[in-house]
């Protein structure tokens, strides 16, 4: 020992008998140790001269029994011993590989042993619990930093004594004897300790140390079994007493069956004159056959390889070494363990796991501590189950977030085996720990659906459908089997791989047995590779560049500038989810349009130009919206010649760069983009099973099986269930006619103790005679069971060889090409809705299907991708107009063009029918009409001349609201779904809203600010969804857009708002076509591509717009409420000419939106028995302007003034009293005009 570590040792005290003296200096001496510790080097010397010195039996440990009520000095030593105590493994970080260092490291570990067997004494554990219940007695604000230092120094300390490994060759101890580890036990247990422990972990004021109470719990139990602890010092079931009958059966027939062989090998004669024999129709080293020296008895275990020396297997290709075997503790310590679990379960098991799961969630524990929440999630449910189940005990962690957990956690570890290859055992060992926790999770689910508490099985039921319906859940055992490796996981963990599957395909098949249809979730990865690297090299040459141009114009020009609806429809110019900017995207469409001339493709130009041009209208970069044809055919030039800017390509790799960097750029050109795509299908349990048909999966169940002497009968049953369902209920037996299978089941036949492995037996016979009987017929099967084989194998050696070009895709020849490319060539600019059905009659070979010709034109070139091909749905995207029907069309516009309803008009006449947007593009291309908006449904004005301010009666103004619908709404909604059902497709009418969204926003009028004021007839639109049962989604609906409004009202941002279906009825609702068409009314935006999945509320409504478009939703049948009550009793006032001629046009554009409401008002008027003396009179532009919104109107002097009459002004006055009684209802009313808004709110100003 070094000299002055030797004086400071002695510097502590001495020991004279059970008496210990300290010296004057001893606290600083323990000061001293640990600084010396603080700075030892890497092959641990102090440590190890500590250790040798003895210093913790003779010196430390006494004077903490003995001299505990010094705190400084008890503190001192405590510190001192967690350092001494800390594991080898954190002192070198890992098993040292060198000789020298991997001496030091068993030193230590050897120090640490006989710390641990110093610490197995009642005292030293009678004063370490003394102290930590003192500390524990202090409430919170009454401990001191160094107190709550001090609680995590004695948790720590008990935590590295517990960690410390047992000595293989000291402690040669049997089962049920007491071990180094059952005395500290049993010293934890003696001074109360224990009790400490389980006070920590359900005190809700001693959250911190969770993890730390964990750590120990793990530890005390770290040799032990559930399954022992449940069964200490209670006898031993019929069960057990079966089971240990027939392993000592096992046992005697194997003992039999030897001795018999030893009988026979014992000749008569004497072992010198055992004879010499020639073994005919064996050849050895030469030509000559083998001489065999030896007595015949043993001949049948003779091989070449007898007496060669053993090939050494690489170190990489050995079998993974099993963990250390469980031993069985003195039965004091088991009872004492078994009564902790049960006080741990029923008072701490739920709080402390939760506490730790939380802790794990939030990333506040060290790394890899998660071990001992699986560890303890799988030993105390364990032992739950079988020690009487209760559900209520564990269930913290019976639940769907934790199978999703231990999901996560196998997933992760599995990926670690990956990369973290000189770590695989450690991250396998965890793996194992995960799948152990998964495994247990499914027995408890399954002890929980055999209940008599019918309200765990429904729990257990809501778990089981989540698990099975998720494929993550169903489908992780099919990897881990196809993904087990036995050179990194042992053979216990394919053990638990394969009784889990089993349980986990038992519980699959009764949940299936009980239901008709069982609907699962189907994932589905689709890849594309980029086309990044693919450009093809053009030229640019002056020349070049001519030529391309002729070719183009003409191409143009023949087509008579008219695009297909289909090439229309597929241009996107721009992406919206991505992240490059617009004004980048616009010019990269510019080099699009570029590109697309370069390669000829006149027509793809001229779609993205004019796609271009409506997404960036601004600045006529991609032409005015009102340019001709043979402007645009002069811009495309211009483009065509243009130097636009392009970004750099990648340069290409140098020749000096590495193979690995090649490899990078060759990645980077084939990057695969994934998309994930979630549908849902019905789940059928046979197709199930047949992705175990695989020799990846059959191959660890065999690798099991050939330890099936030593395997549990469980196992053994488990295996021989699963071959059972390939071979017998999918009738694919011929997976397992393979040689080594068939060695196999020969040593099971020819074993001495078979009776003990009768299920086995009897599926080997099975498998052999199937062989047999299939060798009869197929006389190859002898060479396939040289291999394993898969599905296509198996049918073949079963129902009989293929012969060769059958199966086999009929080849093209060049004649064959050559007409195909022509007929395609001749057709391609012919607009025909589907060309390849065009193609198919004009083919020599009639025998060709669509799929080959559409295969043949990809492999070909002439499409870029079998997509461009796809069929067409019959009845849309109908694009070729014949003569008669442009006459057709012709006589129509000039019949109807005067009147209110151009476009619907003619849309009801048309002999063929066709979409709106169709019929408009067609108008335009004839040249009938110059602009879109000439076809717009024109407003009637029939009751300007009533809007002088002159009163009706209440018959003229009932006349005048029915005289602006000369057609009943509903019976046109009908007649429009009877032609969308008939005629057009979904998708023409997603493309007629886009387009009318477009126009739209071109309005000067308050077409989209005003969504609800501009449709009269959605109050009648509602009452029909109302009569449909759909008064929910409506309601749904009219929530949406009052916390829209809201959350607009209150964050003054306003950004465009999913509407979002949660339920099965608001989903049905959102793909019925008439509520689709109340959305596009009350001015929602329909989804703008495939992007979006969701309507949007546009951020172009204001808060106040969208509580009157809830208003609008109202149902009709309820009588009003409150405010509504009051406010459409009120009467509306008058307007003058005063107001300006601006003001006036305004009311006439909204006087006709508002007449249906207005009449709801006079209705509902009429109906209330208070005000039927009092009958108002007012016009059309009176009502749309009493909003029932307005809580706390007041009529100004300014209104006052321009009422026409006495009478009129009291009315008005009356409804401000009734109003006034009523005051709290919700603004929710459009305003006409912003100025409009101004004035009412100057005019209550004023009356304030």
């Amino acid at each position: 020992m070094n000299c002055e570590l030797l004086a400071t040792c002695s510097a502590l005290g001495y020991l004279e008998g059970d008496t210990y003296h300290k010296e004057a200096d001893c606290l600083e001496s323990v000061k001293d140790l640990i600084r010396y510790l603080r700075h030892e080097d890497d092959t641990r010397d102090v440590r190890q001269q500590l250790g040798a010195g003895q210093i913790v039996q003779n010196d430390i440990l006494p004077i903490i029994i003995q001299h505990g009520q010094d705190k400084a000095l008890f503190d001192a030593c405590i510190r001192l011993m967690v350092n001494l105590t800390q594991p080898a493994m954190l002192c070198f970080g890992k098993v040292p590989d060198d000789p020298v260092f991997r001496h030091h490291f068993l030193q230590v570990t050897s120090h640490l042993q006989a710390y641990k067997e110093a610490f197995s004494s009642e005292k030293v554990f009678g004063i370490l619990s003394e102290i930590l219940y003192n500390l524990l007695q202090l409430d919170w604000d009454q401990r001191q930093e160094e107190d709550n230092l001090l609680i995590e120094r004695i948790l720590l300390l008990v935590r590295n004594v517990l960690h410390v490994p047992a000595d293989p060759c000291e402690e040669k101890k049997v089962d049920d004897d007491a071990s180094v580890h059952d005395r500290l036990l049993w010293a934890i247990h003696m001074s109360g300790f224990d009790d400490l422990v389980k006070f920590l972990a359900s005190a809700q004021s001693e959250q911190q140390w969770s993890m730390h109470v964990l750590e120990i719990i793990s530890l005390m139990f770290r040799d032990q079994t559930p399954e022992a602890l449940v069964s200490a010092g209670q006898a031993r079931s019929a069960e057990e007493k079966h089971r240990d009958s027939q392993e000592l059966e096992a046992l005697r027939q194997k003992e039999l069956a030897e001795k018999h062989s030893r009988t026979l090998q014992r000749g008569t004669r004497h072992s010198r004159f055992g004879g010499s024999y020639v073994v005919r129709g064996l050849k050895s080293i030469g030509d000559k056959d083998v001489i065999y020296h030896r007595n015949l008895h043993n001949f049948k275990n003779y091989t070449h390889d007898t007496g060669k020396a053993v090939r050494r297997v690489p170190k990489r290709n050995r079998q993974a070494q099993e963990g250390k075997d469980k031993r069985r503790s003195a039965l004091n310590v088991r009872l004492l363990l078994r009564e902790f679990c049960v006080d741990f379960l029923e008072n701490c098991y739920n709080h402390l796991m939760y506490l730790v799961k939380e802790s794990l969630i939030r990333e506040q524990t060290q790394q890899h501590d998660e071990t001992y929440y699986l560890w303890a999630l799988s030993f105390f449910m364990a032992f739950n189950r079988g020690n009487g189940f209760r559900a209520d005990l564990v269930s913290e962690t019976v639940s769907i977030r934790a199978f999703h957990f231990m999901e996560r956690n196998i997933t992760n570890y599995y990926e670690m085996i990956l990369t973290d290859r000189k770590e695989a055992t450690s991250w396998s060992r965890r793996m194992h720990l995960a799948l152990k926790a998964y495994q247990e999770l499914l027995l408890t689910v399954n002890e929980m659906d055999r209940s008599q508490d019918g309200s765990i099985r429904q729990s257990a039921n809501v778990i089981k459908s989540n698990i099975f319906y998720l494929m993550e859940y169903r489908e992780i055992f099919l990897t881990l089997l196809r993904k087990y490796d036995e050179t990194r996981q042992p053979q216990s963990y394919l053990k638990d791989l394969v009784e889990s599957t089993h349980l986990f395909l038992r519980m699959l098949e009764r949940f299936c047995k009980g239901r008709r249809n069982l609907m699962v979730q189907r994932k589905k990865v689709r890849r594309k590779r980029s086309q990044r690297g693919k450009k093809p090299a053009t030229e640019t040459s002056p020349e070049a560049l001519e030529e391309t141009w002729k070719i183009v114009e003409e191409e143009l020009k023949a087509a008579s500038y008219q695009l297909s609806g289909l090439l229309t429809e597929s241009i996107v110019p721009f992406d919206a989810t991505s992240e490059t900017p617009l004004e980048e995207q616009r010019t990269e469409a510019m080099v699009r349009v570029q590109d697309a001339l370069l390669a000829r493709l006149g027509p793809e130009a001229l779609g993205l130009l004019r796609a271009a041009r409506e997404v960036w209208p601004e600045g006529d970069v991609f032409g005015s919206v009102d340019v001709e044809p043979e402007e645009e055919l002069e811009l495309l030039k211009q483009i065509l010649h243009a130097n636009l800017p392009r970004s750099s390509p990648l340069e290409p790799a140098a020749e000096e760069e590495d193979d690995d960097d090649d490899d990078d750029a060759v990645e980077l050109e084939e990057e695969e983009l994934e998309n994930i795509q979630v549908s849902e299908k019905e789940f059928n349990f046979l197709d199930f099973i047949k992705r175990f048909a695989s020799p990846g999966i059959v191959r660890p169940y065999l690798l099991l099986l050939k330890s099936y002497s030593k395997n549990t009968p469980h196992t053994n049953h488990c295996i021989a269930r699963m071959l059972h369902r390939l071979a017998v209920d999918l009738r694919m037996d011929a997976l397992l006619f393979q040689l080594s299978v068939f060695n196999l089941f020969n040593k099971i036949l020819s074993d001495p103790a078979a009776a003990a492995y009768k299920e086995l037996m009897t599926f080997a016979k099975f498998v052999l005679n199937r062989f047999f009987a299939v060798a009869a017929k197929n006389n190859k099967a002898y060479v396939e069971i040289l291999f394993w084989k898969n599905v296509g194998a198996v049918r073949e050696m079963t129902e009989g060889y293929s012969h060769d070009g059958e199966g086999k895709k009929p080849s093209w020849t060049e004649e064959e090409e050559e007409e195909l490319r022509k007929l395609y060539e001749e057709h391609r600019h012919s607009e025909v809705p589907d060309i390849v059905e065009t193609l198919l009659p004009l083919l020599s070979n009639s025998s060709r299907t669509r799929r080959q010709v559409v295969t043949q034109l990809v492999h070909m070139g002439l499409v870029d991708n079998a997509k461009e091909l796809k069929k067409q749905k019959i009845g849309t995207r109908i694009v070729l107009w014949t003569e008669e029907q442009e006459q057709e069309l012709q006589m129509l516009f000039e019949e109807y063009k005067d009147s209110d309803d151009v476009l619907g008009n003619i849309l009801k006449k048309l002999t063929a029918k066709r979409s709106r947007a169709r019929v408009v593009d067609k108008l335009l291309s004839l040249g009938l009409v110059s602009e879109r908006r000439e076809l717009y449904k024109k407003r009637s004005r029939s009751a300007q001349g009533k809007r002088s301010g002159a009163a009706m009666t209440e018959e003229e103004f009932l006349d005048s609201l029915t005289q602006g619908f000369p057609d009943d709404p509903v019976e046109r909604d009908n007649e429009d779904d009877g032609e969308d059902e008939s005629e057009e497709s979904e998708e023409d009418e997603e493309e007629e809203e886009k387009r009318e969204t477009s126009l739209n926003e071109g309005r000067r009028t308050q077409t989209l600010h005003s969504p609800v004021g501009k449709r009269a007839d959605v109050g009648n639109m509602v009452w029909a969804l109302q009569q449909e049962g759909m008064s929910g989604p409506m309601l749904w609906l009219q929530n949406c857009l009052n916390r829209t409004a809201g959350d607009r009202k209150k964050d003054g941002l306003p950004q465009p708002v999913a509407i979002v279906p949660l339920t099965e009825e608001n989903e049905d609702a959102m793909d019925n076509k008439r509520f689709r068409k109340l959305l596009r009314k009350l001015g929602m935006r329909a989804p703008a591509n495939e992007q979006e999945s969701f309507w949007r509320i546009p951020e172009t409504i204001s808060d106040s717009q969208l509580r009157s478009a809830a208003a609008a939703l109202s149902p009709k049948e309820e009588e009003p409420r409150g405010d509504e009550e009051q406010n459409n009793s009120q009467t509306p006032t008058e307007e003058t000419h005063e107001e300006g001629q601006g003001l006036e046009e305004d009311e006439d554009e909204v006087s006709g939106e508002r007449r249906a409401q207005a009449l709801r008002a006079l209705l509902l008027t009429r109906k209330r028995k208070h005000h039927t003396s009092e009958q108002t009179e007012s016009t059309p532009v009176e009502d749309a302007q009493s909003t029932p919104e307005r809580s706390q109107e007041k009529t100004s002097t300014k209104r006052s003034r321009v009422l026409d009459n006495e009478d009129d002004s009291s009315d008005a006055m009356d409804t401000e009293t009734n109003g006034a009684a009523e005051s709290d209802g919700e603004d929710v009313s459009v305003p006409v005009k912003r100025r409009r808004k101004m004035v009412l709110i100057d005019d209550e100003e004023d009356e304030d």
